[in-house]
């Protein structure tokens, strides 16, 4: 697979780059929105307590709802998902709009409508993160990855600013329509991509089938579990930032106000050159892995000189070389673990990648801030620097290299032949059977591939796979898989990807026996007494159809 190494070609892209554009300027007004949220806040009185949980109220959400919104995203149609969640911006910020124009608001009036534009991004980000490569491609996604911190650090350093500016020119009831008026901007230019949906056909999962099968796949994925961890230390790592920063910043420099604010528009600054400057050639010369590696080190290094270092502009200097080595780890982080996710199940492990990296910032944060209250500021930015050096260890030995090689486009499996009887849908559990003989010679190459398809059964659906050998004839060897029900067989067949695909091709070319390999399909009988049991529950096929479409029909009247 070609991958563009320009961080600019996705913007060859018309629908994303009107997504880009709008998000650019909706960010900038987010980000302006907090900072007149944090002045009206002040401005009535509000303790030292209400101030701090504004930071409480825009993230609980993504905790809280993060994962339900990623598995919505899989569910339902991701176009008309971030309609409705640009819609409950809109009107979240517009109801603090109105609050401020009748003179109504209040420091709890204030965290709610923060809390609610916290429940509207919790659930935005994992279906807008799995959106993201369905518009630019596989391709263009390391571009997108890297416009998208580009969009975000442009908000970050022009929104404060722009806060500053007009809340002395329209008041803080101004930004907050400003900042509803943005999001109808992203709603717009979401309108404007004309997805085709490449909805399954067999039937969709329950929402709590659905979280299951996150958990499953994340069990029995490997690649995804090693990005999870990756993530998790990096979460830990980056956390040092905005835990320590403050601290050193008006502690052991003794900025004010202002000054401790350039600290991170310095930060966004260097995290804007890292994406804009460095990224592009870095992947030219670099392996995913190794700049994770050198930016893990350019971290350890970075917390080793705040720690020391007390000149002003020295230190702003330093707190720009972090933004740029945090941008690009994030990136290439991020881009590694679209690459290993299936679209079927993206949005939810997206918000399980959201989740963990959030946890593990949030358990930066009592982590630092515990050592910089025991041991002091230095020695807390000095284990930090530790922990970056632990990391890019780590990271040697966790590589997120193999992303790049996997394809996971959609491949399913040839249907296994016609049936003369079907069972209704939530019928099961259904067995496949599958016989096949392998030569003494081969058993070894066998074995390991029963070991990875074992696992494609798993994560993709079934509840029990295992591998039965003939006790007559040795070389002969039966492959069970268990599913719940007839739906769920037919959801996995059509789960399978390019790469799980070929180590099946694979496993027939082992075979020797003198026919082809032979599969079977079993309804499981439960109940063995049961009075109504005693009939099949198998019907025909003609049957089944007539049946189905009766269901159709009447859903069609019914709505």
């Amino acid at each position: 697979m070609k991958t563009n190494t320009s961080i600019w070609s996705s913007l060859r892209n018309p629908v994303y780059l009107r997504v880009w554009l709008a998000l650019v300027v909706s960010g900038c007004c987010v980000t302006a929105q907090d900072t007149a949220a944090t002045w009206a806040m002040n401005s009535m009185g509000a303790s030292a307590l209400l101030l701090s949980m504004m930071a409480t109220a825009s993230t609980l959400p993504f905790f809280l709802f993060t994962l339900p919104a990623g598995a919505l995203g899989d569910l339902l149609d991701r176009r008309r998902l971030l309609q409705v969640f640009s819609g409950w911006l809109s009107v979240s910020a517009g109801l603090l709009a109105v609050c401020a124009l009748l003179n109504k608001l209040t420091p709890e009036i204030v965290l709610m409508g923060v809390f609610l534009l916290g429940i509207g991004f919790a659930f935005q980000a994992p279906v807008s993160s799995a959106a993201i490569p369905e518009i630019v491609g596989k391709e263009d996604l390391p571009s997108a990855t890297a416009l998208g911190g580009v969009q975000m650090n442009v908000s970050g350093i022009i929104g404060p600013a722009l806060g500053g500016l007009l809340i002395p020119l329209i008041g803080v009831g101004g930004v907050f329509w400003l900042n509803a008026a943005a999001f109808v901007v992203v709603l717009l230019a979401i309108s404007s991509w004309p997805r085709k949906s490449a909805r399954l056909d067999a039937h969709l999962e329950s929402f709590a089938d659905s979280v299951i099968g996150a958990i499953r796949y994340m069990k029995y994925a490997p690649g995804v579990r090693v990005l999870l961890l990756r993530n998790l230390l990096f979460g830990i790592l980056i956390g040092a930032t905005p835990a320590l920063l403050p601290v050193v910043g008006l502690k052991a420099l003794h900025f004010d106000s202002l000054h401790l604010g350039f600290v991170f528009t310095c930060m966004g600054i260097g995290s804007l050159t890292g994406a804009i400057v460095i990224l592009e050639p870095a992947r030219k010369r670099l392996k995913p892995n190794q700049m994770t590696v050198l930016t893990g080190v350019v971290l350890a290094v970075s917390y080793a000189l705040m720690a020391v270092v007390r000149n002003p502009q020295i230190f702003l200097l330093v707190a720009a070389i972090a933004g740029a080595a945090w941008t690009i780890s994030a990136s290439e982080l991020w881009v590694a673990g679209q690459r290993v996710i299936p679209d079927w199940i993206r949005g939810r492990l997206n918000a399980t990648h959201m989740m963990v990296s959030q946890g593990g910032v949030s358990l930066a944060g009592i982590l630092w801030g515990t050592l910089a209250t025991t041991l002091g500021i230095q020695w807390a930015l000095l284990s930090a620097s530790i922990m970056g050096i632990i990391s890019a260890l780590a990271a040697k030995r966790l590589s997120i290299d193999f992303s790049a090689l996997v394809n996971l486009d959609p491949h399913p499996l040839p249907a296994l032949g016609p049936l003369s009887y079907l069972p209704e849908p939530s019928d099961g559990p259904i067995t496949t059977a599958m016989e096949i003989e392998v030569a003494p010679e081969n058993h070894v190459r066998f074995f390991g591939l029963m070991t990875q398809l074992r696992l494609v059964f798993l994560r993709n659906g079934a509840f029990n796979a295992r591998l039965d050998q003939d006790m007559a004839n040795p070389n002969r060897f039966r492959l069970y898989s268990m599913v719940r029900s007839w739906t769920e067989f037919q959801r996995l067949g059509q789960r399978i990807t390019r790469d799980e695909h070929a180590l099946w091709a694979e496993l027939w070319t082992l075979h020797v026996g003198p026919d082809a390999p032979s599969a079977k399909r079993y309804l499981g009988i439960q109940h063995w007494t049961a009075p109504d049991t005693l009939s099949s529950r198998l019907k025909p096929v003609s049957e089944v159809m007539r049946q189905a479409q009766a269901r159709s029909q009447e859903s069609a009247s019914g709505s």
